[in-house]
């Protein structure tokens, strides 16, 4: 059963950390809809590994300090998560902003504590070509459309949210504008250092996101030392939700394909 923590990489920044499973580390990174967005994904690697789902400082009530304030900022405390929980041989999975995160972390890994990176619709590079919707202008039903496959389903009209659920949701998108508002949605350095990255990086991308686009996919997988795209038809911005079945088959298929840093070591 999943348990939560709490834990501090600095005095001023205490970690919701939610944990299940044993074997290999797998930190699970969620974006912008928050922790439940990623949650049937870490249900599905906890039968296999031992999984570590934090709930980004800001989201869901919890406390950010007010030097958090850019997605850099975000990628060394989970760094540094990692060291304090003596961890090694790191999975790391990231949804949109997590998944940017996630890339963050991995360019900044000087210990080679991350082996292996799973990046799902992903945020967080400049490709001037295909440039990221802005998320931020779209109304409820914009937002369907853009970031689903099926936006009729998976439309949620606000005036049926509960004023504290809204209000929690209202709260998010306050933090994400904070972290990643300015420049939107984008490290301007980090595709250039995507190349430093030799780590096997899986992308996957749902055919149908306009949020950000499979082209944009595309360049993002190419800007790796190690970079492959696979495309999820009939999904959008979030296919672990839209298509889980086809999204966790190819996560299996990544792990099984690349095994463990421990096991190449060897």
């Amino acid at each position: 059963m999943p348990t939560d923590s709490t834990l501090a990489p600095y005095p001023d920044l205490p970690l919701t950390l939610t944990r299940a499973g044993t074997g290999r580390p797998c930190l699970i990174l969620h974006g912008g809809g928050g922790p439940a967005t990623v949650a049937p994904l870490a249900a599905h690697l906890a039968r296999t590994s031992h999984t570590i789902t934090p709930t980004h400082p800001g989201w869901d009530g919890t406390h950010r300090p007010a030097w958090l304030t850019g997605i850099d900022d975000l990628a060394l405390a989970y760094l540094h998560c990692l060291q304090d929980l003596r961890l090694r041989d790191v999975l790391v999975i990231g949804s949109s902003l997590g998944g940017w995160t996630a890339a963050e972390m991995a360019v900044r890994d000087t210990a080679g504590l991350i082996t292996g990176l799973v990046l799902i619709d992903p945020v967080g590079v400049h490709i001037e070509a295909e440039p990221i919707t802005d998320f931020f202008s779209l109304d409820a039903r914009g937002v369907a459309e853009y970031a689903w496959h099926d936006s009729a389903r998976f439309y949620v009209d606000p005036a049926g949210i509960p004023a504290g659920q809204l209000a929690v949701r209202q709260a998010n998108q306050a933090t994400m504008r904070v972290l990643a508002g300015d420049p939107y949605m984008h490290d301007p350095k980090l595709l250039r250092r995507l190349g430093r990255v030799d780590v096997p990086a899986l992308l996957l991308w749902g055919a149908s996101d306009r949020i950000v686009t499979p082209a944009y996919g595309a360049a993002y997988a190419d800007a790796f030392g190690d970079g492959r795209l696979q495309v999820i038809p009939e999904a959008g911005h979030l296919p672990q939700i839209e298509q889980p079945e086809a999204t966790f088959a190819l996560i299996d298929a990544y792990l099984h394909h690349v095994g463990t840093g421990a096991a190449k070591a060897q």
